[in-house]
């Protein structure tokens, strides 16, 4: 009877031990956001309302070659205030120049379709979010102008037009910088700059190129796009720019095996705008005096978040 008990426990054992290990299933899945400008999108003014251009000044769709943000905020609804959804990114900032700012110098900078951030799914808080609000710091981009009074050699000036030069613009509400290259020229700031500034790089090809400058200014104003403007305020001089998701809201339920990415469609119709002093439509530059036409408004026109 023992010997008979004995040999039962002894299997009992040794299927027991050849079971194999259940792993609970795990998810590396991520939320992706990254960045698209569209220049056929609706330009649109702070209550999301269509704008054109305002006599005596003149617009043109920039070629953006990067943009950064500095904060990312899911939204579950029209009534939930700023900073009051889910902050699934925030930028560094830094007192280094004295009152609170944005720490250019830490900027996450991509251009349209490379992976601007992207967060474990596992990290974000499960609900239902129908908007986005997203805070734009930086933006990179080429614009066409002309050029009067450029020194020829030995002797005498010309006047060139349609050439290509690179902004940078600033549109956080305040920005540490140290140094600062739009394209290849670099200048050193090691200040705060507010909202609305912008330091703008020809690029004069050969026999012009030692001409090449940097010229720089302050936009007086700074579209911020927000389609919820009546429940829920821009707060002054951020730059968090809202959007709607077209159709079925963003859900996120925290059980997602595959990736989920927002894409953030800008809006850049005619998104660089300034005072046209002589009506030619062109952004006009003088050489010999230093002077730019008046850059008026920097801010993109329009926000459409989507997933997949």
């Amino acid at each position: 009877m023992k010997t008979t008990f004995l040999f039962f426990a002894l299997c009992a054992l040794f299927f027991t031990a050849c079971e194999p290990t259940v792993t609970p299933p795990t998810s590396n899945s991520k939320l992706i956001f990254k960045l698209k400008f569209d220049p056929t999108q609706a330009r649109l003014n702070a209550f999301a309302q269509p704008s054109t251009v305002p006599s005596g000044n003149a617009a043109q769709d920039p070629q953006f070659n990067g943009m950064s943000a500095h904060k990312i905020e899911l939204v579950p609804s029209n009534l939930t205030p700023v900073n009051g959804g889910t902050i699934v990114y925030h930028g560094a900032e830094t007192t280094v120049g004295g009152n609170n700012a944005l720490d250019f110098d830490q900027a996450i900078v991509t251009t349209e379709g490379e992976v601007f951030f992207e967060i474990p799914l596992a990290d974000v808080t499960p609900g239902t979010y129908p908007h986005i609000r997203v805070s734009v710091s930086y933006q990179n981009y080429d614009i066409v102008y002309n050029i009067n009074n450029v020194p020829t050699f030995p002797s005498g000036t010309t006047n060139l037009i349609n050439e290509k030069g690179t902004i940078a613009a600033f549109i956080g509400f305040n920005n540490y910088i140290t140094n600062l290259t739009p394209k290849n020229i670099s200048k050193s700031i090691h200040a705060n700059k507010l909202q609305g500034y912008w330091a703008f790089e020809t690029d004069l090809n050969s026999p012009y190129s030692a001409a090449n400058a940097i010229y720089s200014g302050n936009a007086p104003v700074t579209t911020v796009v927000n389609p919820l403007s009546g429940t829920t305020p821009t707060p002054p001089g951020s730059c968090l720019v809202t959007g709607s998701f077209d159709g079925n809201p963003l859900e996120i339920t925290g059980d997602e095996t595959e990736d989920v990415v927002v894409t953030l469609s800008f809006s850049t119709n005619n998104s660089f705008e300034w005072v046209d002093n002589n009506g030619n439509g062109a952004l006009d530059i003088d050489f010999s005096a230093g002077t730019v036409e008046a850059v008026v408004d920097m801010g993109l026109r329009g926000l459409k978040p989507s997933f997949q």
